[in-house]
């Protein structure tokens, strides 16, 4: 007889229900909701096509370059477009969670924060990678592009480019919740830890679209930026995210 037998309240006694908590579960329970979310309101969609379109017609009728000066300035008038565009939805990023205490009840869950993090990061990028890919024929059709480097490479720069826009604007976008005028703190933090990546971004499109140099050196920046600032958003997340 064991002992369990021999102590039947012992034997009788609940056992504890697993509590699902991992990294992966939380993750994409988190990524589907946000994105069901989107799919219905289209808020940042919205928001984001219309400041685009605005910037590709206002800059369409300012300049009216030549083909050539056309790939030269391209760079820098999409990255623009897409960084100013792209704070729109980054500010939206936990406008959802502050209704009805939401982010409250993230901040005494037993669920790792990291994963909630990385939900929010990977839903922005899936934002902003629609609104690029809504984007860039508008943007070939206005301005006449024709890329002479190797077309491939500018999928690799818009990767590691949008990245390095969301995961910044998302952990700085948790920072912000804790000033009053968010919506205007974000852009004011972001856009200044932005300008490394902005640069190579830019100067990698330019390399690509005219054909005039290799832009491996700034790809590659991109992704030490990348590595860089999504280790130490990962590491100091937690901490930002349950501060009062």
């Amino acid at each position: 007889m064991t002992a369990a037998d021999s102590h039947p309240v012992a034997s009788a006694a609940p056992q504890a229900t697993p509590v699902v908590t991992g990294l992966l579960p939380i993750f994409f329970s988190t990524l589907r909701k946000d994105l069901r979310l989107e799919w219905r309101s289209k808020d940042a969609i919205n928001s984001m096509l219309f400041f685009a379109l605005l910037v590709v017609v206002i800059f369409s009728f300012a300049f009216n370059p030549t083909a050539e000066e056309s790939r030269r300035i391209a760079g820098g008038l999409i990255w623009v477009a897409f960084l100013f565009a792209a704070v729109v939805a980054l500010n939206q990023t936990w406008a959802r969670e502050l209704r009805n205490q939401v982010l409250d009840a993230y901040r005494v869950a037993p669920a790792p924060a990291n994963s909630l993090f990385l939900a929010k990061a990977f839903g922005n990028f899936i934002f902003v990678g629609v609104l690029e890919a809504l984007m860039t024929p508008l943007f070939m059709v206005f301005y006449n592009l024709r890329s002479i480097g190797p077309a491939y490479q500018l999928a690799i720069v818009a990767a590691a480019a949008t990245w390095a826009l969301v995961v910044n604007g998302t952990f700085f976008a948790t920072i912000s919740l804790h000033t009053r005028s968010r919506e205007v703190m974000l852009p004011l933090i972001l856009f200044p830890i932005s300008i490394p990546a902005l640069l190579a971004m830019v100067e990698a499109t330019t390399f690509i679209l005219t054909g005039e140099g290799s832009p491996r050196f700034w790809i590659v920046l991109l992704a030490v930026y990348d590595v860089v600032f999504t280790t130490i958003s990962l590491l100091l997340f937690e901490t930002v995210l349950r501060a009062e």
